[in-house]
């Protein structure tokens, strides 16, 4: 994540505008003066006049960042706000959940079919309350993470595997509607720490899975370049992202909708940490519409190790 900044700045850039301000008025008053006294002095006056133009540029130029960290401020507090709508529902659903299937375990017999269903359903929830912990927790790591030294490499095939079968278990999906091309070579490789690598894969076909249910069809290719990079494809066959909004789907807390009619879960956080783990990777991520639609398409490439 983002670091967290600092109020020096905006601290010291409130004081600098204050103090122009200030000389500014000061600087007028003495033009005044000198202007009623009909002083000949020409070089006072025009130096005092280059300094109160100056100041006055360096006003301006303050008004504007002041606007611009406004606007970046006001921002940020609606996605916060989103973010927070989206955790307090992934938390109260399964809560609810959970606590429905407990009374009615607890206040009468229930067969041994009903007690495997409720049970069977009360996973689902824990599962999908790690899921959510997880995600607050890789955010966490991310942002107070420091960058270490060494060349760490990370496989790709192992990982892929492991990600593709976790996430067909916990969709409760046939494996066989995430298929792989170009992932079995065990020698393929890229620089990075396999616990990043994984984060990024998990969130990027977590998220073709949700948005493609209830028939998903997810397709991940991998290959490497002759760059010596290497390019993961992962497309689904969603409803897509509209155009104007695939920019923002990276930031933090960002979910496109409304909360109050989203049913998908989610907390805003999986693209932000897939494109903040791939920078840290010395890699990049895009986005484009899948051809023929519906669909998306996220490609990332990688250093190759």
């Amino acid at each position: 994540m983002e670091p967290r900044r600092s109020l020096g700045w905006p601290i010291l850039l409130g004081v600098v505008l204050i103090g122009s301000i200030i000389a500014l008025g000061v600087g007028w008053v003495l033009l005044s003066i000198a202007a009623a006294l009909g002083s000949k002095n020409a070089a006072f006056y025009y130096a005092l006049l280059g300094v109160g133009v100056a100041l006055l540029v360096l006003v301006l130029v303050g008004v504007i960042v002041y606007l611009a960290l406004t606007v970046k401020a006001i921002a940020l507090s609606q996605r916060q706000s989103n973010f927070i709508d989206s955790v307090t529902h992934e938390l109260k659903s399964p809560l609810a959940s959970l606590k429905l299937s407990l009374q009615t375990l607890t206040r009468r017999p229930v067969p041994a079919e009903q007690q495997a269903g409720f049970h069977r359903i009360m996973l689902q929830d824990i599962e999908r309350l790690d899921t959510l912990i997880d995600h607050l927790l890789d955010a966490a790591k991310t942002l107070q993470r420091r960058p270490r030294g060494g060349r760490e490499v990370a496989a790709v095939e192992p990982v892929l595997r492991k990600v593709c079968e976790a996430v067909a278990q916990r969709h409760g999906i046939d494996p066989g509607r995430i298929r792989v091309e170009g992932g079995g070579d065990p020698g393929l490789a890229v620089l990075g720490r396999e616990t990043d690598l994984e984060i990024v894969l998990r969130n990027l076909i977590d998220n073709a899975v949700k948005y493609s249910l209830p028939d998903p069809q997810v397709e991940v290719t991998v290959a490497e370049s002759q760059r010596g990079r290497v390019k993961i494809t992962v497309a689904d066959n969603g409803p897509g992202i509209p155009v104007s909004q695939r920019p923002q789907i990276f930031r933090r807390f960002v979910r496109l909708g409304s909360e109050l009619e989203r049913s998908t879960q989610g907390t805003g956080l999986g693209l932000f940490l897939v494109k903040a783990l791939v920078r840290q990777m010395r890699g990049r991520v895009s986005v484009r519409g899948r051809l023929p639609p519906p669909g998306t398409v996220f490609e990332v490439e990688l250093p190759a190790a």
